[in-house]
């Protein structure tokens, strides 16, 4: 059963049937580390932070983000033995419409996921990405999530593509990428009209991995 709860703006809780998001903190790097040691070589193009001081600096930088409103962080447990995986966040949260200090974000991005090398390729992914467009549209009512990859990521750009996100284009040059290198950015996203039918299509997919 998909729920959520809201104690805070910033403590949100997103829960499945398979993962549960909670929000970043501190207290979570050890586990994090952890689960980056599995396989630190699959995060070619992803920015990871390997070791005890890199991680607390991410996850220290995070919380800044958390802090200013501009996004929500998450810890990715696996329910199958309650363990972190990995991590993700909903970031450049916008507000078009008055009040903004008070108001749910009209737009906003989902990214900065990564997940450990055993839950890489399981349902982990699909139903987190679910829980997360689910807040997104039915309970803040955004009219737009979008996703930023590097476009050398092939991986990652099929697993946007099966959520039923559009392909909008390339950004050439857009950032420097994980591996130090600059980067091209593809960028996708899912309107509210669209919401509809990606959910049936990522339900589905749910199913059939159950």
């Amino acid at each position: 059963m998909l729920g959520c709860t809201m104690p805070a703006s910033d403590q949100l809780t997103l829960v499945g049937d398979h993962v549960r998001l909670e929000p970043l903190g501190l207290n979570d790097v050890p586990a994090l580390v952890a689960a980056v040691a599995e396989d630190p070589a699959s995060y070619r193009f992803s920015t990871v932070p390997q070791g005890e001081s890199a991680m607390r600096a991410w996850v220290e930088r995070a919380l800044g983000e958390r802090a200013d409103r501009a996004a929500l962080p998450f810890s990715i447990y696996s329910r199958d033995g309650e363990r972190i995986v990995g991590s993700t966040r909903f970031y450049e949260l916008q507000w078009w419409h008055p009040p903004a200090d008070d108001g749910d974000p009209d737009a906003c991005m989902i990214g900065y996921t990564w997940l450990a090398a055993s839950a890489q390729g399981t349902s982990v992914n699909t139903e987190a990405k679910l829980l997360m467009l689910t807040h997104a549209f039915e309970t803040w009512k955004v009219d737009r999530v979008g996703f930023r990859i590097d476009a050398r990521n092939e991986r990652s750009r099929a697993s946007v593509q099966r959520l039923g996100a559009t392909f909008e284009g390339v950004r050439r040059a857009e950032r420097l990428g994980a591996d130090g290198e600059l980067r091209d950015s593809a960028y996708y996203s899912i309107l509210v009209a669209e919401w509809p039918a990606a959910k049936h299509g990522l339900t589905s997919r749910l199913t059939a991995c159950s």
